[in-house]
Formats: structure tokens, C-alpha cells, sequence
């Protein structure tokens, strides 16, 4: 089992920068792929980001393509999510998610699951 620890949420103006952290613990990841998924209220919960951390390589979605990067710290076990030009379309609540094997966009294929954090920019 790969247990999922996020931090780092909170409220910023637009314009702003956040980083959400994901610590796991249980299990190296090293060998995982890890995603940060968002829920906005009445939505469901969408791809934001993922990196695998066997091979480095991270996708994007669109919208956030070019302003957030994520990244991952094997040594440390965690996963980060640096989110500049916050808009208040980026309003949610991150999740951060694990899986064995590549990287996948969709909530269905990611296995272990943090409890979320609260990001919310006002505009």
C-alpha cells in the first residue's frame, strides 16, 4: 500500500504562485507514476498533471500547460506541483495520485489516492 499526503493548498490573489507537495510513504515510488487531479464543486474530478518517475517524462493538460510544472523527488518520496499565473478557473480541491507503470490521464487508472488539498484564487 502507497499512502498520500498533500500539502501546500491555500488562497492567493490571480496572479499568484502556489506548491502543492505530495509526500508517500509505505512504499518507494520510484518506480510509480504520480498525477495531481483537481475537483471543483459540481465537477468532476479532471487530469491536471503527471510524471513518471522512472523515466521523468510529465503531461499536461491544457489549461494549466505552460504555467505549472511538476516534478518529483525520489530521494525524498514526494512529488511536487509548482503552480504560477493562478487563475480563478484553478479553483479546486488537488489531489495527488499514484499508480505502477506509465503515466495515465484518467482517475480510473491511478490506484492509491491522497486526501486533497484546497487551492482557491480569487480574482
Amino acid at each position: 500500500q502507497v499512502q498520500l499526503v498533500e500539502s501546500g493548498g491555500g488562497s492567493v490573489e490571480a496572479g499568484g504562485s502556489l506548491r502543492l507537495s505530495c509526500a508517500a510513504s509505505g512504499r518507494t515510488v520510484s518506480s510509480y507514476s504520480m498525477a495531481w487531479f483537481r475537483q471543483a464543486p459540481g465537477k468532476e474530478r479532471e487530469f491536471v498533471a503527471s510524471v513518471s518517475l522512472n523515466y521523468g517524462s510529465t503531461y499536461y493538460t491544457n489549461s494549466v500547460r505552460g504555467r505549472f510544472t511538476i516534478s518529483g523527488d525520489n530521494a525524498e518520496n514526494t512529488v511536487y506541483l509548482q503552480m504560477n499565473s493562478l487563475k480563478p478557473d484553478d479553483t479546486a480541491v488537488y489531489y495527488c495520485a499514484a499508480r505502477r507503470g506509465v503515466s495515465a490521464m484518467s482517475v480510473r487508472a491511478y490506484e492509491f489516492w491522497g486526501q486533497g488539498t484546497q487551492v482557491t484564487v480569487s480574482s
